[in-house]
Formats: C-alpha cells, structure tokens, sequence
C-alpha cells in the first residue's frame, strides 16, 4: 500500500527527536558513568568518523538516498552496483543500534525503554521511506523483502555478539563501544534522517523532532 510521504516525513522527524534523547540519555550518559570523558569524546567522534566515512563511499556507489521514498534513489541502469551500495548502507545504519541493545544487557542490565523504542520508532519511517524510494527506483519486491529480511537477520546477529564477544571487556571497553555506537547513530540521525524529513515537511521537521526528542526523555525517567 501506498503511504503518504508526508506521514512518513513525520514520523522520521518524530524518530530522529526519539533517537536523540535515547543517544543522549541512555548511550551517551552511560558510557560516561561507566569510564569518564575520554572514553566517550573518543568513541563518539570516532563512530561518527567512521559512519561518515563509510557513508561517503557508498553514497558514491549510489546509495546516497537509500532513505528517501521518492525517485532519488538511482535504478541499476542508471548506476550499476548502486542496489548492493543501499543494501550495505542500511546495513551500516542498523549495526550500531544492534550491538547497543546486545551489550545493554551485559553484567546483569537491562533493556532501557527508550533505547528500545527509539530503534522501533525510527526504524519504521526508514524502512517505509527506503523501500518506497527501491520501489520507485524500479526494484522488485523479492529484492525489498530480501533486502530488509536480510538486515534484520544481520541486525539480531549483531545485537547476540554485542551481548556473547563483550562480557568480559572492561568498562573503559564497554564505554567507548557505546559512545562509537551513539556517535554513528547521531551521524545517521544528521546524514540521513534529517534531510528526509525536511524535504518533505519543511519548517514542521524541528517541532515535531522536539515533540520525539521530549517523548523519549520523558519514557526514560518513567
């Protein structure tokens, strides 16, 4: 079925203010509990470093607008490999967020609430967005549900080695693979989520990005 762009634009909007508030107060704020500043400046640049990075090559190969739902995104004509490009860029958008859930339940944790919905709620209008996008980019369905089934096969895989390969590391460890996470995911939120959401809805993208961003902090002190 067909969505309306604007519903999705929103809702991206909404899940790029939920992510925030889950980076900031969840990943951000526990990676500097565990081991102080350091280990945080250092992982979170050093994500958003290498997310931006690896971004920038695919984007090259064509996946530069793997997440938005209208005919920016290239056909295999028109720029061949581009289909593989988006597969390993949404791939590259939903590891960090994986292996966040894994280790959050290291050492007797648990699942934090807003961590959890942030990845629900925002996974849901990019998933809409880049399928749409695939769609209008003349892919078939196999192609969209083999894509995404594969993602969340690779994802849930991420999230069991984040949580069977990290029991044993220590906290300045454990903190800096946290803030690398958060610091990838900020730079998704900025690279690709964004723009999205203002391409559709304009002026509406900053409210609405507060009202998710409000939301997810009020879910984290429930």
């Amino acid at each position: 079925m067909r969505v309306p762009p604007r519903l999705i634009a929103l809702v991206m909007a909404f899940g790029s203010g939920v992510l925030m508030a889950a980076v900031s107060f969840e990943l951000i704020a526990e990676a500097y509990e565990r081991s102080g500043m350091v280990p945080v400046v250092t992982g979170a640049v050093g994500g958003a470093v290498v997310y931006s990075g690896a971004n920038a090559l695919l984007a090259r190969r064509g996946a530069r607008h793997r997440k938005r739902s209208g005919e920016q995104q290239p056909s295999e004509d028109e720029s061949p490999g581009s289909g593989n490009a988006i597969a390993l860029g949404a791939l590259l958008d939903g590891v960090p967020e994986s292996v966040v859930i894994g280790t959050s339940l290291l050492g007797g944790g648990h699942l934090g609430v807003a961590t959890v919905g942030a990845v629900f709620i925002s996974n849901l209008p990019e998933g809409l967005a880049s399928a749409a996008g695939m769609r209008a980019a003349g892919r078939g369905r196999g192609y969209v549900f083999a894509l995404w089934g594969g993602i969340a096969v690779v994802s849930g895989l991420a999230a069991l080695a984040g949580y069977a390969l990290l029991g044993g590391a220590s906290a300045a460890v454990m903190a800096t693979i946290t803030a690398v996470a958060g610091g990838a995911i900020l730079a998704m939120i900025a690279d690709t989520m964004i723009p999205e959401a203002y391409g559709r809805v304009h002026l509406m993208t900053g409210p609405v990005t507060v009202v998710g961003f409000l939301s997810a902090f009020a879910l984290a002190h429930l």
